[in-house]
């Protein structure tokens, strides 16, 4: 019997890790930079590295659909990252729809902020509006 892993893209160089599900919990680091693959804070995603984070990542992943110019959007993202530290194990990343908005086409957003799960390449759940972190939790830990 074979143990189950995870493809997880990494941050830093982007470059696609198998990590057995029982490291995941033990801060996995990169086979090809050696660098953390959980990282616990949101990464920032642009028109190159969007699809393949969304599409690669086995894990689930949390993905915040925003515009600098949307005030809940702002209000939004302090409480993005302290749901992010408080989940380590799952993915979380930004897409800037103002700035790349090629990135963003694909997911259909119509309104901001908008949080998309995605586990294996597909969307699991979604969530327009602006929330507190604990409701963030809430949402992503019922994802699980």
């Amino acid at each position: 019997m074979s143990e189950q892993s995870f493809h997880l893209v990494c941050p830093h160089c982007q470059a696609t890790n198998r990590i057995p599900a029982t490291r995941l919990s033990a801060d996995p680091k990169c086979g090809k930079c050696s660098q953390a693959l959980l990282t616990a804070s949101p990464r920032e995603l642009n028109a190159q590295t969007a699809n393949k984070v969304i599409q690669k990542n086995e894990v689930l992943t949390i993905v915040d659909f925003w515009a600098s110019w949307c005030q809940p959007c702002l209000m939004m993202a302090p409480e993005f990252k302290v749901a992010a530290s408080q989940l380590p194990q799952v993915v979380f990343a930004k897409i800037q729809t103002d700035k790349y908005e090629q990135a963003a086409a694909p997911y259909n957003i119509r309104s901001l902020p908008t949080m998309v799960a995605f586990r294996n390449g597909r969307e699991v759940a979604r969530q327009s509006g602006a929330l507190p972190s604990h409701q963030i939790i809430q949402w992503v830990q019922s994802l699980q």
